[in-house]
């Protein structure tokens, strides 16, 4: 598969190369970097994009952040008390606390970021679902109380993918389905809306009242220190515009160079290539259950039958195979709940797909894979997609334009003809999508779930079977069921994990590890 013919005339990043704002002194104050996709959704409540989450934690701050053990630690909050036997939580806010706009955090504005992030986020919707009330107690003290103990509640609000960021109450009150679009938090950076350029450039300044807390930085917890005053967030699609910014020193940091130009940045004694998250990410296929033909359980089984890894992973990781792994399960290796491969559900075979196909009762409906081209890590995905089910027998259309576009589409809930789709591809983090609470994969929501709508009561059941859990045997017990049943009835198709090497100039110092690339403790040597 030819990756620069999939980013051919994307390279809209030419214009940084050219623009007066080059001027040498830019080093002394600002930050470049070049981030996996352009920012094309700013409310990281509304929207799982990762790209939307990573610019979450520029602006906006948690109660509770994840260590690099993955354990919860207070952040936002100074405090918290554990009282009626695990059924009423008491929160004490650090003071001093502020917005962007200069007003105090509350802890009104935390009970309405809570309430909003309960009706969008997988692990959010199951403590909604125990929750029994909210108490303002004073402006910086507040209750949680619950129908039942709910142990888990830190690690749901301080999840180090999509996290219950916390907002002013008058955007926390926005609905659930509609964006945010002024972006006001409490975090180290400020989002700079005048110098916002959707497909080219995003500005963020250094917050001065923002107070970190003390320690060093550990993934989304300590002491977050913003050091660099102005960060600057440059768009650049085609990857060969990205890798000659970075050698010739126009950009500080690029996050995820293609497998195909890892070489030519290993050349350059000025650049420095490093897996910030040994924990890797996970490939994966969603189909849509509302419409045709993937409302039929027997279509999709025949999808996931025909599911080529190695293709997969070649086509969007490259051939170096210490950098990949096939992972027919959908909890990725190293996880708690990880059991082996599933080779009876993921045969990996052309032929036993296309005959399973066949007995189906496919109709010859469209399939219309939605596909990015300027995110070099999806965009092969669909590719590769589209060539293995025309094979097995599948009517598709393959339907490429900007990941911005793909994220819009992909909330549509309508037939294919009236501007829907069938599948689209993503990749997310390994322990984000390791346990039944914090992963979308497994989850069967229905309406209320995630992009594809899976509607399955006995997953619930079995998640809910999971949380409450008297014991680790029972947890494991109820995990490894759910995650069978998902496969079994193609909730999502994994086509891979895989670790990624991000880029950066040997003078930015202070790199930090973890689930995203993280603005603080960075500095230029």
């Amino acid at each position: 598969m030819d990756r620069r013919t999939l980013l051919k005339g994307a390279a809209t990043g030419a214009g940084l190369i050219a623009a007066p704002a080059l001027a040498q002194d830019w080093r002394a104050s600002t930050m470049r970097f070049i981030p996996q996709a352009n920012l094309s959704s700013l409310d990281p409540i509304w929207t799982t994009a990762t790209v939307t989450n990573n610019h979450g934690y520029y602006v906006y701050d948690t109660l509770y952040g994840a260590d690099m053990d993955f354990k919860p630690q207070p952040q936002m909050a100074e405090s918290h008390e554990i009282l009626d036997n695990g059924l009423r939580w008491r929160f004490k806010l650090r003071a001093g606390l502020k917005f962007h706009d200069g007003e105090a955090v509350r802890s009104a504005d935390c009970i309405a970021s809570i309430m909003r992030w309960t009706q969008r986020d997988a692990f959010g919707q199951l403590v909604g679902r125990v929750v029994e009330g909210w108490q303002v107690i004073d402006d910086r003290t507040f209750d949680l109380r619950l129908k039942r103990a709910f142990p888990l509640l830190l690690d749901a609000l301080g999840k180090p993918d999509t996290p219950a960021f916390i907002m002013p109450e008058r955007h926390a009150k926005t609905e659930a389905t509609r964006q945010v679009t002024e972006m006001i938090g409490s975090g180290p950076y400020r989002f700079m809306p005048g110098e916002f350029n959707s497909g080219s450039r995003v500005v963020y300044e250094k917050f001065a009242d923002y107070v970190p807390r003390s320690g060093p930085a550990s993934r989304g917890a300590g002491g977050k220190v913003a050091h660099f005053p102005r960060i600057e967030w440059h768009i650049i699609p085609d990857p060969s515009t990205a890798a000659n910014a970075l050698t010739r020193g126009e950009v500080d940091w690029w996050e995820r160079p293609p497998a195909d130009l890892q070489p030519l940045l290993a050349r350059s004694r000025d650049v420095v290539r490093e897996v910030i998250d040994a924990s890797g990410r996970v490939a994966i296929m969603r189909l849509n259950h509302l419409q045709a033909p993937f409302n039929n359980v027997k279509v999709r089984q025949a999808v996931r039958m025909a599911a080529m890894q190695e293709d997969y992973m070649r086509g969007s990781q490259g051939n170096d195979t210490s950098a990949w792994q096939l992972c027919r399960s959908l909890w990725p290796r190293g996880t708690a709940y990880y059991s082996g491969e599933q080779e009876d559900l993921m045969p990996q075979s052309i032929a036993k797909a296309a005959e399973a196909l066949k007995a189906s009762g496919y109709g010859g409906e469209k399939v219309v894979i939605i596909n990015p081209t300027d995110f070099p890590d999806i965009g092969p995905l669909g590719q590769v997609s589209a060539d293995i089910l025309q094979k097995i027998g599948l009517n598709v259309e393959l339907a490429e334009t900007d990941w911005g576009t793909v994220i819009q589409r992909r909330n549509s809930r309508e037939p294919t003809d009236k501007g829907g789709w069938s599948i689209f591809h993503t990749t997310g983090p390994a322990p984000g999508w390791g346990t039944p609470a914090t992963s979308l994969l497994v989850r069967g929501q229905g309406a209320r779930g995630w992009f594809g709508w899976w509607d399955s009561p006995k997953a619930e059941a079995l998640t809910e079977e999971w949380l409450f859990a008297p014991d680790e045997a029972g947890q494991q017990k109820a995990a490894r069921e759910l995650g069978r049943l998902a496969l079994e009835e193609v909730a999502t198709v994994p086509l891979g994990q895989f670790t990624l090497k991000t880029a950066y100039r040997r003078t930015l110092t202070g790199m930090p590890h973890g689930s995203a690339p993280y603005p603080w403790s960075l500095r230029r040597a």
